[in-house]
């Protein structure tokens, strides 16, 4: 499931390398869920493999929107379980973009500047 978040980024680190095969690299959000409120969030993401430098474009001090899918894993290592999440992006823009960017496609047309009502259901079921 993919989500979307935006915020201000505050950090970004190194792209690390975790095994031959294998390679991350993270960087944190400032969050505020409620404009209002005092209480902020910081929010560690993940790039990996040839993900990691989606964030090089980006500035300290910057409003970025990510869109990341949450990831769940358990791990088991001599009897011991734990469990782990991580917050994986997959893309990241520039949070001043959304600005004269077009209506989602699926949307329904506007038909009260058209004059009549006649929508088609278009939908298989």
């Amino acid at each position: 499931m993919a989500f979307e978040i935006t915020g201000k980024l505050v950090e970004k680190y190194e792209t690390q390398s975790v095994s031959e095969k294998f390679k991350k690299r993270e960087f944190v959000v400032e969050y505020r869920d409620n404009p209002n409120s005092s209480f902020t969030e910081f929010l560690k993401f993940q790039l990996t493999q040839d993900r990691c430098n989606l964030i090089d474009n980006y500035q300290i001090g910057q409003d970025v929107r990510v869109a990341f899918n949450l990831r769940g894993r358990r791990w088991e290592k001599d009897g011991a379980v734990s469990y782990f999440s991580n917050l994986e992006a997959w893309k990241i823009e520039s949070a001043s973009v959304q600005s004269g960017s077009p209506a989602p496609s699926g949307s329904l047309p506007d038909v009260s500047t058209s004059g009549s009502a006649d929508v088609t259901n278009d939908l298989p079921f």
